[in-house]
């Protein structure tokens, strides 16, 4: 492994968990298309979709704990007590973590353009989702109520399909918190990165099985993310409910039309 993929992968890694940090998000939604198509743009290496999958999902388990570690920290100290909501974490970390088992198994015996198809077809729904005009309040709430059934069904799926493709599940997990379980947001953040660590142990067990690892790149993405992640966790904590929603929208949104460019 030479210098420049060394720089290339710890830079990488470093943005994911950046995003992971600020949005609540595992990172893999920004890291599959950058692990896709940034190395082979400086002739680094060219990742195969199981590699960039495999990849992403180990950047997904260390940034997600770097930042809800972090979220936890900034939030006693900036917002009061901590929002991670713990019932919500239990019944859909347990869910989602049997279906990222799954997904994570199955995505070795997939073709590449199958992987990337799914990824497009999430990215597109989690836009969708997360433009459809909810109704709640963005203010911390101690008696939470939440569908358990949809928590629970929705987390599964999440977990199986998130699992395939190398993430956590948090960019689509997040919209249908938001949207169909009207979870406030900065509470959905929050847990959200917590569920999604647990999916990331799932997702890791399944690409170990599955084999397509390639160490040292994944080694110095995971340098990255542990560096980026408390970063984005601190800067979320100050800024506005509102314009992390809409980040996230964008984020996603740019990045459904790349992979979805490649494959048509």
């Amino acid at each position: 492994m030479d210098i420049s993929l060394l720089v290339i992968m710890i830079v990488l890694g470093l943005i994911g968990s950046f995003f992971s940090g600020l949005l609540g998000i595992g990172g893999a939604i920004i890291m599959y298309p950058l692990l896709l198509y940034v190395p082979p743009l400086f002739d680094a290496a060219s990742f195969s979709a199981h590699e960039v999958s495999s990849i992403s999902m180990f950047q997904v388990f260390f940034a997600s704990l770097a930042g809800l570690l972090a979220f936890q920290k900034n939030s006693k100290e900036n917002m009061g007590p901590a929002v991670v909501h713990q019932e919500l974490v239990v019944f859909m970390g347990i869910s989602i973590l049997a279906g990222s088992l799954i997904g994570g198994y199955i995505s070795g015996l997939l073709q590449g353009d199958i992987i990337n198809l799914i990824y497009g077809i999430l990215a597109v729904l989690a836009v969708i989702l997360m433009l459809i005009p909810r109704k709640g309040s963005d203010e911390i709430k101690d008696n939470l109520q939440f569908n358990r059934v949809i928590a629970i069904v929705s987390a599964f799926i999440v977990g199986i399909v998130s699992g395939i493709v190398g993430a956590g599940g948090a960019f689509i997990l997040i919209p249908i918190m938001l949207t169909i379980l009207k979870i406030p947001t900065r509470t959905t953040i929050a847990s959200s990165l917590a569920i999604v660590f647990i999916s990331a142990i799932g997702g890791v067990i399944g690409k170990l099985t599955g084999g397509h690892i390639p160490f040292w790149p994944t080694l110095f993405t995971v340098v990255g993310s542990l560096i980026g992640a408390p970063f984005g966790s601190k800067i979320s904590s100050k800024i506005n409910v509102k314009v992390l929603r809409y980040g996230l929208v964008v984020l996603i949104a740019l990045t459904a039309v790349k992979v979805w460019a490649s494959i048509l």
